[in-house]
């Protein structure tokens, strides 16, 4: 999984570029109906498959899409994928994606939205050796960290204006850990799922690891971005694509023998995972509260608020990510979510 994602500048010129921001193809497709009677729906995931996207694909494996008369064909990302230039050329449905890129459709007047976070904590986090005074976020003004390219645009401007960090402190990281591994006073960023197991496989060291979400880090993560149209037109198929995937995770984050069937689909599609990787993914999820924490205990997995999405773009307002003026409330739509799915 990326550890951060970067920035797409999307211009309305450039998304037309690609296809049009809903072209002729896409709008064959959006009727589509498979010869057992499902309505065909795309979902285009961020990264290679992996626990992370555990929830899909349980859907697909317990025929819980079908159930709800929906073809569903999740579609693997990768590093040589851009998810949003996807949705924006009319490649593909739904995008998993996040905040961010929700309200820069707005600032660049596209009709696309978010629907639905199936992660209420975004998984950024910043890892740490233990034992050499790194113990909490606050600790780490002035301290050497290793940051991404697009987590300079992203969770970086966030601890810079509630931690003090600067930007004279940061480091390139470059997804490769030895740097980390070779100085006890480097820091760098991860992601919850991915990094700290990779340390404690590689290097033989448990890290200390700083959700930023902890610290008050309002993006939603692992969301289901779509166009406009789609909502409009086929909102029926939308719900039941929507309502079908939630109750995918929720059978998915309770583990167990009832979810082998969709791991071994993970494991096809990407064939460098494998068990011990997925089975630590969904341990950490489920003991920092990822899918199920804060609005989605009283209101579903998926749970998104209008206050929750006020809190991230001022956030990023002040933070001198997004200007002042930004109509955020036309980022996203609830009419699909908070419906009790999945919650105890």
């Amino acid at each position: 999984m990326p550890a951060t994602f970067p920035r797409t500048s999307m211009t309305r010129r450039r998304a037309l570029a690609l296809g049009g921001a809903v072209s002729a193809a896409y709008l064959m497709r959006s009727g589509m109906v498979t010869a057992q009677g499902l309505d065909k729906v795309s979902y285009q995931t961020n990264w290679r498959a992996q626990a992370e996207h555990g929830g899909f694909y349980q859907a697909v494996a317990a025929g819980i899409y079908r159930k709800y008369g929906i073809d569903a064909d999740i579609r693997m990302g990768g590093p040589q994928q851009n998810p949003s230039q996807l949705l924006l050329g009319g490649r593909v449905d739904m995008i998993m994606s996040n905040s961010f890129e929700a309200i820069r459709y707005v600032q660049e007047n596209l009709p696309f939205l978010c629907i639905a976070s199936i992660f209420q904590k975004d998984p950024q986090v910043i890892i740490c050796h233990p034992g050499v005074g790194n113990d909490s976020l606050a600790a780490l003004r002035g301290k050497t960290i290793l940051v991404g390219a697009g987590g300079r645009t992203s969770y970086w401007p966030y601890l810079k204006a509630r931690f003090g960090f600067t930007d004279e402190q940061a480091r390139p990281y470059t997804f490769n850990m030895a740097p980390f591994l070779a100085d006890k006073n480097i820091c760098q960023q991860g992601f919850l799922s991915s990094e700290p197991f990779a340390i404690q496989q590689q290097g033989g060291v448990t890290p200390l690891v700083h959700l930023i979400a902890d610290a008050g880090f309002a993006n939603y993560n692992t969301t289901i971005n779509i166009s406009k149209k789609m909502v409009d037109e086929r909102a029926d198929v939308v719900q039941r694509f929507v309502t079908a995937s939630l109750e995918g995770w929720a059978e998915y984050m309770k583990g167990g023998p009832a979810i082998a069937e969709a791991n071994k689909l993970i494991m096809r599609d990407n064939p460098d995972m494998d068990q011990a990787k997925i089975d630590y993914a969904i341990k950490v999820m489920t003991e920092n509260g990822i899918v199920m924490s804060g609005d989605a205990t009283t209101l579903g997995i998926g749970a998104m608020t209008d206050s929750r999405w006020q809190t991230f773009y001022n956030q990023m307002r002040d933070a001198g990510v997004f200007p002042a003026g930004v109509d955020f409330k036309r980022a996203y739509d609830l009419r699909f979510v908070n419906k009790g799915v999945g919650k105890s």
